[in-house]
């Protein structure tokens, strides 16, 4: 996004958490400083998922340090509190990011459009026409120029993928016109 514009992330099925913070504290970087203009800016990542105890873990924020094996140790360091064998997200992380009960085949009380909306592995529970009507759904959600991340297992298709461009892997980009 353009600097000073504000950005939208979504996490569609967010499970509990982790790839959500992990993926904050990577946009925030390992210097504290350097993030105040992200931290203090418009930047708002929005999690959903359906099922209760997932967003009731993804809001507590506190992880297994175990959980966090993949996430590189100065990002940690920088964004969370270590108490106990546990990791706790610091405040400027958790409120950045809001958190909302979400059937996705259901209305989306969302009103303004993502810059990137990531739904990993969550379209392998449903079929094909499903699929591709969420697809429809992702595509007139983002922003044009937009990335959409799947799972390593999914594809855009249905009768909007026309309107998407793969960029690498899984991740899509949302064409401009």
């Amino acid at each position: 996004s353009r600097a000073g514009q504000p950005v939208r992330i979504w996490s569609a099925g967010c499970s509990t958490g982790e790839e959500l913070y992990s993926l904050a504290m990577a946009l925030l970087g390992p210097d504290r400083s350097e993030a105040r203009t992200l931290v203090g800016g418009d930047v708002i990542i929005l999690a959903s998922d359906l099922a209760d105890h997932a967003v009731a873990a993804a809001t507590l924020a506190v992880y297994p340090f175990d959980s966090l094996k993949d996430v590189p140790t100065v990002l940690i360091r920088a964004w969370t509190k270590l108490v106990g064998d546990d990791v706790h997200m610091r405040d400027e992380i958790r409120n950045m990011i809001r958190i909302l009960q979400l059937n996705l085949l259901e209305e989306w009380p969302m009103k303004r459009q993502f810059d990137v909306i990531f739904c990993r592995n969550v379209m392998i529970y449903f079929d094909q026409p499903t699929k591709d009507m969420l697809v429809t759904r992702f595509i007139d959600t983002l922003l044009p120029g937009g990335y959409l991340y799947l799972g390593h297992s999914e594809r855009v298709s249905g009768p909007s993928a026309h309107k998407m461009t793969l960029v690498g892997g899984t991740i899509y980009r949302k064409d401009q016109a």
